[in-house]
């Protein structure tokens, strides 16, 4: 349903209170209205740091929780106010759901999205907010803490993985290693002892899109795949985040032939198992072995 010119209102498919807000029209303006919305939503649905129920299980949750050995893929983008990330603040970010249907066909899943209030002391780069048109003392901009808007992030995403049967979420990113520094790094800052996200693996669709289509940069490996890219709508977390989703399901989807052959010669090995269990805890030595 449309709430005014600028954002439409989606429903998170994977909680019943939970709501997504996804601008319609590119600009600051937008999603500053969209923070307002979401952040009174959020507060009058739940407290993120209530206990996650648990989701009704996804029809293909047993094609997921197969096709990454238990993992779910979430693609994370932040905004920054540099590139450190212990010390430059963080502004945006946002979480992408990736989902499967039951032809086993990846596709990108619900958007998550908030601002987010500088920490305490964070060094903050004219040049970055220069890239980013980023504006972080906007007196229309009631940004999130830190620790708020993880939290929030966290929930959508440990619905998700429930649902889908998997153990654990991996991080999907464009230049992985940057978003995840700076997710562990917010963790850290705020002790935050439970984590859904592999603090180490990622899919990086750098290393992806430069082996499948021959492109590192995102705007263009999107182009030779006929993706629309609005460059206006750059350097937005929310919008970056979607089409490095984009961009991850159709080089997954396109490698559904060597998967398939892969599939049959591990179950001629034995190596078939049953979905994986979800863990009793979120230990983040976790899953580092074979």
């Amino acid at each position: 349903s449309t709430l005014f010119p600028y954002t439409t209102l989606f429903r998170s498919p994977y909680s019943a209170g939970g709501v997504s807000l996804r601008p319609r029209h590119a600009g600051a303006l937008a999603r500053w209205g969209t923070d307002v919305l979401a952040t009174a939503m959020s507060d009058e649905t739940q407290s993120p740091e209530a206990e996650v129920p648990d989701p009704a299980p996804k029809p293909a949750a047993a094609l997921m929780s197969r096709r990454f050995r238990g993992f779910l893929p979430v693609v994370v983008d932040v905004e920054c106010g540099g590139f450190n990330p212990a010390t430059d603040a963080l502004l945006e970010i946002a979480a992408v759901i990736i989902d499967i249907d039951e032809a086993g066909t990846l596709r990108r899943g619900a958007t998550h999205s908030f601002h987010v209030k500088p920490f305490e002391g964070a060094r903050i780069d004219q040049a970055a907010l220069a890239v980013t048109g980023i504006d972080p003392w906007h007196p229309l901009r009631p940004a999130l803490p830190e620790r708020d808007a993880l939290l929030r992030i966290f929930r959508e995403v440990r619905l998700a993985v429930r649902a889908y049967n998997c153990k654990r979420a991996i991080l999907v990113g464009h230049n992985a290693a940057f978003d995840l520094a700076f997710l562990n790094a917010t963790v850290a800052r705020n002790e935050m002892k439970r984590n859904p996200f592999h603090p180490f693996s990622t899919f990086d669709t750098v290393a992806l899109a430069g082996a499948a289509f021959g492109q590192t940069v995102l705007a263009k490996a999107l182009t030779v795949m006929g993706i629309p890219w609005d460059p206006s709508q750059a350097h937005s977390a929310a919008y970056d985040a979607e089409r490095t989703a984009d961009l991850f399901v159709t080089i997954v989807n396109g490698m559904r032939a060597s998967y398939e052959q892969a599939e049959i010669r591990a179950r001629e090995l034995g190596w078939f198992e049953k979905p994986p269990a979800e863990p009793a805890s979120e230990d983040p030595t976790m899953e580092t072995g074979e």
